[in-house]
């Protein structure tokens, strides 16, 4: 997955693409992993999350952002059980095939995720398999880490596979260790990504660019490789 491929004895480096690219390629247009996922149920979020969402909305005035939301499904059912004044963002690269009236506390916008930035902070930010379709994941990580509340929480499945250094090497024990020192948590059974409360991040990688001819992630479904370098810190002076 994103490895550097060989032909013969010859090792060639995969061809990495901008945030531009990647989001026309085949491998990010035609992705279906979360169009039709509901709430609750059998293919919810729910059940992908470990977790209850409205059990995280609770509160007054609750706010939830979804990444990657796809058809936005989970956040219309959602919206029925909450109060008047929640708050619900859906953010995704292609937005509801179909429109549909949306409810009053739903706002769904049709944008890129590497480059959206909200105008509040959300109690509930998720995103389900939403960054094996990312180039710059944690990028997108560290922005959203201080998009939460106070006590806000981020859920979000991460493939560990899926990062890599310029050559093609694996760099995922380098990153799952520098997103835990952060305060991250990450569930290897779930492949999910938890972090509690608002907090700036400076994760200690500089981004290259996308591999979208990775290949198949744990899912099965084809993935998008991230390839990094290490952040060389200038201490002169």
């Amino acid at each position: 997955m994103g490895d550097a491929r060989g032909v013969g004895d010859v090792m060639t480096r995969p061809v990495l693409v901008g945030t531009s690219d990647l989001e026309r390629s085949s491998v990010v247009a035609n992705n279906a992993m979360n169009r039709e996922r509901g709430l609750a149920g059998v293919n919810s979020y729910a059940r992908e999350l470990g977790v209850d969402p409205l059990a995280r909305l609770a509160g007054p005035a609750p706010s939830w952002l979804d990444l990657c939301s796809g058809e936005g499904r989970a956040l219309r059912e959602a919206a029925s059980a909450l109060p008047a004044d929640a708050v619900l963002t859906a953010v995704d690269l292609v937005g509801p095939l179909v429109p549909l009236p949306t409810p009053p506390t739903l706002e769904e916008i049709t944008a890129s995720v590497s480059t959206w930035v909200p105008t509040r902070a959300y109690d509930l930010i998720t995103c389900v398999h939403g960054l094996h379709y990312v180039g710059d994941q944690l990028g997108l990580l560290s922005r959203a880490a201080s998009w939460l509340t106070r006590d806000g929480l981020l859920l979000a499945h991460f493939d560990p596979e899926s990062i890599h250094w310029a050559d093609g090497t694996a760099a995922g024990r380098a990153v799952l260790a520098a997103l835990r020192a952060a305060g991250f948590t990450y569930d290897t059974r779930r492949h999910l990504l938890t972090l509690q409360g608002a907090r700036t991040t400076t994760l200690p990688f500089t981004y290259l660019g996308a591999d979208p001819a990775a290949g198949p992630n744990y899912t099965g479904q084809p993935a998008v490789g991230s390839h990094y370098s290490r952040t060389v810190t200038d201490t002169a002076g």
